[in-house]
């Protein structure tokens, strides 16, 4: 069993397990907020109005993000309808190609069993898999970017013929292309950055003629380019609020409010890593080690990839977790090459790690609940999730010792699997046991119940609050109500979409009345308290701990 990466028949019969899984799970999720909700509504948007030029959130103008993910999420609308498993297509199947990609390039530039390995890390990591099966852009773009670094590898690789070395710059150039589309400058800045440091480090100057650097612009610019245009023709107000305030500002200003330490990244790999972590810093240092024999130095390459895209978020003032998604594909192939000669006791130090992860999620278990003021609805949902991780946890720890006890006896090739699936099962666990909590947040079910009392005409207020996902569940637009946020851009160019001031709404909710038009309002409980004191009338169509749906008849 020391010889799995030979077999045909395994690998593949891995894949299409695998696969399987991955798809299948995408659909057993409602789209929790903000990103999920956000990303499948303006997908939803874009499909029924059929503006694949200016994108739109809640029908107001929202330039935040290029439109790849948008445009991907909408095609996927109209192939197989409304859903959530369409609306994460596309973020599954760039996180199911990222792992069968980074397998893939591992394995033309260092070794099947390398590749093997890669893919195995890759497909386990709890980030990685995680960011796969969420609607977000983080996913989106690291698929892309994978794409790019990947066929920088294979085409640089010692013993590329001419045409391959061509045609695999191009598919780089391509995936930057895409990355842009999907992203911003990042998908350019990024990959440029990390090829400058590595021509340094590497003293290899001579990369620079080998990346068909003409063909490649005239690819990348033919790709990213033409929406640009266009929405600027369109909106002559985009160009500024996205390169400026979307890329500048937010890297060195603190107006997004999602600041957080330097180390505040290094602290995220920490759980990222897992089930790998035990073994993921020896890899990195083994990147370091020079092929004396070979021109390109691939490992180099993978190292500075991924510490500087860690180093480079870490110095932004705007930071999520999701953001150093894009390293995963570069460590899992140093950790995948690392493996493949690691000693028996390197073998047990990573499976002994992840048996201690293992045993602190354990301990960690009852913690979850939280503050004991927490609304009892909440407390009991969250106490109802604490049995699936509790199970992810002893997945975890006796994959972590039985992956020790093939380590011990040489089994190489099973204690790599073993941990690998360890941790896949894991974080289906932990994303599958969130559903109950997921679905309170998302207020799925508020909006369900809502549908009987509304007709196509029925006007609908959001209260000092936009839900983010309730938009999606409702299949209509609201009108905001004394709420800005990620809208504040948007309404400035169109403020007729808005009702900016709660006596603006309490009287247009008194016309409602007096003409006898049924309207209806999201609201939230404090919002509903003030407008008790307004006199107004109300009637509570439905409710939950986080908001209530009111009416006016």
């Amino acid at each position: 069993m020391n010889d799995l990466y030979n077999s045909k028949k395994f690998t593949w019969g891995l894949f299409a397990a695998f696969a399987v899984v991955w798809l299948y799970v995408l659909g057993i999720r409602t789209l929790v907020p903000p990103d999920e909700g956000r990303y499948a509504e303006m997908a939803r948007e874009m499909w029924a109005t059929g503006d694949w030029i200016t994108t739109r959130l809640n029908g107001i103008k929202y330039f935040e993000k290029p439109p790849l993910q948008t445009w991907m999420n909408a095609l996927s609308f109209g192939l197989f309808g409304y859903g959530e498993w369409q609306a994460r297509l596309w973020t599954g199947l760039c996180g199911l190609g990222g792992v069968v990609f980074t397998g893939y390039a591992a394995t033309r530039v260092f070794s099947a069993r390398a590749g093997l390995y890669a893919a195995l890390v890759l497909g386990s990591s709890l980030f990685w898999v995680a960011s796969g099966q969420i609607d977000s852009l983080d996913m989106g773009l690291s698929g892309m970017m994978t794409l790019a670094l990947g066929s920088m590898l294979i085409a640089q690789r010692d013993g590329a013929t001419p045409t391959e070395r061509r045609n695999w710059m191009l598919l780089c150039w391509a995936g930057m292309a895409l990355a842009v589309l999907a992203k911003g400058l990042i998908g350019l800045v990024l990959p440029g950055a990390v090829l400058v440091l590595y021509s340094l480090l590497s003293r290899d100057f001579a990369i620079w003629k080998r990346l068909h650097l003409g063909k490649g612009l005239l690819l990348f610019f033919a790709i990213a380019t033409p929406w640009f245009v266009l929405v600027a023709q369109k909106n002559p107000e985009q160009p500024y609020f996205f390169f400026i305030h979307e890329h500048w500002e937010r890297f060195l200003l603190k107006t997004h409010h999602r600041e957080g330490p330097w180390y505040y990244f290094l602290l995220m790999l920490l759980p990222g890593l897992m089930p790998w972590l035990g073994v993921s810093l020896q890899a990195l240092a083994n990147g370091v080690k020079r092929d004396q024999q070979a021109v390109f130095q691939p490992r180099l390459m993978l190292l500075i990839w991924a510490v500087f895209i860690t180093f480079f978020f870490s110095a932004s003032s705007s930071k999520l977790p999701g953001y150093i998604v894009p390293v995963f594909p570069a460590v899992a192939m140093l950790v995948g090459v690392y493996l493949e000669h690691a000693s028996r006791l390197n073998r047990s130090l990573a499976a002994g790690v992840l048996i201690v992860g293992g045993l602190i999620a354990l301990a960690a278990v009852p913690l979850m609940v939280g503050s004991a003021e927490r609304h009892p609805d909440e407390r009991a949902l969250l106490e109802a999730y604490q049995p699936w991780v509790l199970t992810a946890a002893i997945i975890a720890t006796a994959g972590g010792a039985l992956a020790l006890l093939h380590a011990r006896h040489l089994r190489r090739d099973l204690a790599v699997l073993t941990m690998a699936i360890a941790g896949f099962l894991s974080v289906q666990l932990i994303l599958t046991g969130f559903e109950p909590y997921g679905n309170l947040r998302a207020g799925k079910t508020l909006a369900l119940k809502m549908l009987p009392e509304l007709k196509p005409d029925t006007p609908i207020y959001s209260v000092r609050t936009y839900e983010q996902s309730m938009t999606f569940y409702l299949k209509r637009t609201v009108v905001l109500v004394d709420y800005w946020d990620e809208f504040t851009f948007g309404l400035r160019q169109q403020p007729e979409l808005a009702i900016p001031t709660i006596e603006g709404f309490v009287e247009k909710w008194q016309q409602h009345s007096a003409a006898q038009v049924k309207a209806v309002a999201i609201v939230s409980y404090e919002a509903y308290e003030a407008l008790k004191t307004k006199g107004i009338t109300m009637r509570v169509v439905t409710e939950d701990s986080r908001r209530m749906v009111i009416t006016n008849l």
